[in-house]
């Protein structure tokens, strides 16, 4: 009986590990990758552009009671004129000016919208593929679904740690040397923390 559960285990662990792996490759190579790119960020600080655009919008969806400001149509106005397809992260109204953040991955545009002028300054950031990238890696500037994506990355690889480890206790010849090494790593890295 207990062999037959052992054999189960040693199975079942064994099949999990595979097929989660397998599963979860991408993902693992993906935030590997971004691992280092994000680690040396100086190997691509030429990537980065900033361009900065002024501009006047139609002054019928600016109002001096802020209420009546019709920001939709500012924004859309914006999408269209400047190409900006990263969502719109804050639209802040004071007395003299709105102030719009249009933020993703890689990406940044700010305008700075004068209400009396119905004048604009724009400045647009992007930090290319590798930047964009790297935003991905962090989850910054991205939806909530991609949030998600990176926390269930993280538990697949939870997972396919843990069933390496439960494979390795029934591998009697590996067992010794292979909880030796995982503890080696474990002190290892522990110490390269505390020293460095």
């Amino acid at each position: 009986m207990a062999s037959s559960i052992k054999r189960n285990i040693a199975s079942s662990s064994r099949w999990l590990h595979i097929y989660l792996s397998m599963f979860s490759f991408i993902a693992l190579f993906f935030f590997a990758i971004t691992g280092i790119t994000l680690n040396h960020t100086e190997w691509f600080s030429d990537q980065q552009k900033t361009v900065s655009v002024k501009g006047e919008m139609n002054k019928s969806f600016l109002s001096p009671d802020s209420s009546q400001i019709k920001k939709l149509e500012i924004v859309e106005w914006l999408r269209n004129k400047h190409g900006i397809r990263a969502p719109l992260k804050d639209f802040i109204i004071d007395e003299y000016q709105c102030v719009l953040s249009f933020k993703g991955p890689g990406y940044g545009a700010d305008i700075f919208l004068d209400r009396q002028k119905a004048s604009y300054d724009l400045s647009e950031t992007s930090t290319g593929l590798i930047g964009m990238l790297n935003d991905l890696h962090k989850g910054r500037d991205t939806s909530l679904q991609w949030k998600w994506l990176i926390d269930i990355s993280a538990i697949l690889m939870m997972l396919v740690s843990l069933t390496g480890l439960i494979m390795l206790f029934f591998l009697k010849k590996k067992r010794v040397a292979g909880l030796l090494i995982t503890a080696i790593g474990g002190i290892i890295t522990y110490l390269i923390y505390m020293l460095f």
